[in-house]
């Protein structure tokens, strides 16, 4: 009887054995091929994610790629301000139009921080970004067409950063007299104005624009314009810190001013303004001819001053601070 029960068991068990192990075996490919098919899904998602940025990232990049578009066909940017330039009225004869020609640093004046000269004939044609080369090109039209009694030229710091390319203090001074002759071959009176500084107290901007490099331009800008009958406008000393920095009140990011920032600058810039007005006028050869006595917008423009006349300076050979 219990041969009989011992050789059922051992029958029992070969019959089921080979089940179960079908079984197992099967279960076994199941897993291996949930894996597999697991894999190729995440694989699979992780190529849609590559070749499918997310819209945000999408949109960024066709900003972008149009902004390079843009620069190619129109480097200068002279068809930011082609409509508006074509909007202004000749100058009033009793007031004496100034225009600002920069980079950001005048762009935003008014438009992002602090107030552009309420009631004043002036106009604003900065353009963020811009560089020295870039303001010449478009001096003309943005400049010169507009038929201004004086410029305001504040340019420069993206030179030294290298917005455009690396550019030396000798090529930037360049500009900078090539604009400042065309302005007075025109008969417009010239304010240069001299950088402002930087800080890195709120992000690094001394790197770019290192602060021995602005001081060198400054002084530059300073001579040249003590030299050839120019006005110089210093913002630089008024915006410094005991760090020889950037005052950080002033600034919303080391190099911008804010609202605090365009208090300083205005009145410095209208007390340039005036005292350029009041100064003796070019002949249009670009040299001082006579000390102006007119004490009215009306007579700057209208009348030629008297009074001591100053023999026409002529450079020598290769001077590169004389027109």
């Amino acid at each position: 009887m219990r041969r009989l029960c011992h050789r059922r068991l051992v029958l029992g068990v070969l019959i089921l054995l080979p089940l179960v192990l079908a079984q197992a075996q099967h279960r076994s490919t199941q897993t291996f091929y949930k894996r597999v098919l697991l894999r190729d899904q995440a694989q699979a998602a992780g190529q849609s994610q590559v070749a499918s940025p997310d819209p945000s990232e999408w949109s960024r990049l066709q900003s972008e790629l149009q902004q390079a578009q843009n620069k190619l066909k129109d480097w200068p940017n002279l068809v930011r301000y082609r409509d508006a330039n074509s909007q202004v009225p000749p100058p009033d004869s009793g007031k004496a139009r100034v225009l600002f020609m920069g980079d950001s640093i005048t762009d935003g004046w008014g438009r992002r921080y602090g107030n552009f000269f309420p009631g004043k004939p002036y106009i604003n044609r900065g353009i963020s970004g811009q560089t020295t080369p870039q303001m010449l090109i478009r001096f003309r039209p943005d400049v010169i067409a507009l038929r201004p009694a004086l410029v305001v030229i504040l340019a420069g710091t993206n030179d030294i950063a290298g917005n455009t390319g690396p550019m030396t203090l000798e090529a930037i001074e360049d500009n900078l007299m090539s604009m400042a002759e065309l302005a007075r071959a025109n008969g417009i009176r010239v304010v240069l104005a001299s950088l402002l500084p930087v800080c890195d107290y709120i992000k690094p901007q001394m790197p770019r624009r290192p602060p021995e490099k602005i001081i060198a331009l400054n002084a530059w800008m300073k001579d040249y314009a003590a030299r050839n009958g120019l006005t110089y406008l210093d913002y630089y000393s008024a915006m410094l810190d005991d760090n020889k920095m950037l005052k950080q009140e002033l600034t919303y990011d080391g190099l911008h001013p804010n609202d605090a920032g365009y208090e300083v600058m205005a009145p410095l810039a209208e007390k340039a303004i005036a005292a350029a007005l009041l100064g003796p006028p070019s002949d249009g050869s670009g040299q001082v001819t006579c000390k102006g006595t007119a004490k009215t917008d009306k007579q700057i423009l209208n009348e030629p001053c008297s009074g001591n006349t100053t023999p026409i300076r002529k450079p020598p050979k290769g001077a590169r601070n004389e027109q």
